[in-house]
């Protein structure tokens, strides 16, 4: 059995801990979850105890907890996997995470996917264009930061808002927990300098939407998702706990279907 540890436990370390708890994932099982805050189980309270328990450590807290944990796991010999990509818009730490030696860095796809076509395309030819347009709930993207006309037409206004037009390294930065798909897109093609990223709150919609757009010499696509919202945090894809469990499967039996 592959032992997985879990850092966080909030609106998706508590799904994947549950469906982990429940035997989603043949040939994984739960071991402990390093949060402060949950209560949990298995909880514990510092990394030396997660990395005794663990083969492999979900990260799913946030930006901080990648920064303050991320390479120690690589360096112990067990294996990561992010699901907080956004934060690996600063260079520094993934570059740190990657030259660490030790256990394997996985990144988790999170609530989009189509990476498969998109890097054969840029084999065949460089992408010119690379573009991402996520729309959410209104009230998902208000931020303090925002001018307070912003904030008011996000809270009650009646027609969509763009909230954010630029780089996806930008966009990462001011949106951490809402841009993790934007990362992914960004690491997968062209770079966080590169990717060009919308963000639109949106007071009629209830779903998280996003639309990937590209074009190069290879052609030209579209792709577009659509997740109903986690129940707990608007701001994410229910979806995403479900891409984490999936790649834990995934680490347990590599695929080979689907090359």
């Amino acid at each position: 059995m592959l032992r997985v540890g879990l850092i966080g436990c909030g609106a998706i370390g508590s799904v994947v801990a549950r469906e982990l708890s429940n035997g989603a994932v043949e040939g994984a099982e739960l071991t402990a979850v390093f949060d402060l805050v949950a209560d949990h189980p298995l909880q514990i309270d510092n990394l030396d105890s997660l990395l005794s328990r663990s083969d492999a450590v979900v990260e799913a807290a946030g930006h901080g907890a990648l920064h303050e944990h991320g390479v120690a796991v690589r360096e112990s010999g067990t294996d990561l996997l992010v699901v907080s990509i956004g934060a690996l818009a600063d260079d520094d730490l993934e570059a740190r995470l990657r030259q660490a030696e030790g256990g394997r860095l996985y990144l988790c796809t999170g609530a989009i996917g189509g990476f498969d076509i998109l890097r054969a395309a840029m084999l065949f030819g460089p992408l010119e264009e690379v573009a991402i347009t996520s729309t959410k709930p209104a009230v998902a993207l208000s931020r303090p930061w925002m001018e307070q006309a912003v904030q008011d037409a996000l809270a009650g206004g009646s027609e969509p808002v763009r909230v954010f037009d630029g780089p996806a390294r930008e966009a990462c930065a001011l949106f951490p927990e809402s841009a993790n798909v934007t990362a992914t897109l960004s690491l997968a093609t062209v770079g966080f300098d590169r990717v060009r990223v919308q963000m639109v709150g949106d007071p009629e919609v209830t779903r998280v939407r996003h639309v990937v757009t590209a074009s190069g010499v290879a052609g030209t696509y579209k792709l577009s998702f659509e997740n109903a919202a986690s129940p707990d945090n608007p701001r994410t894809s229910a979806v995403t706990a479900y891409s984490v469990l999936r790649a834990i499967g995934d680490i347990c039996r590599p695929p080979v279907s689907f090359l």
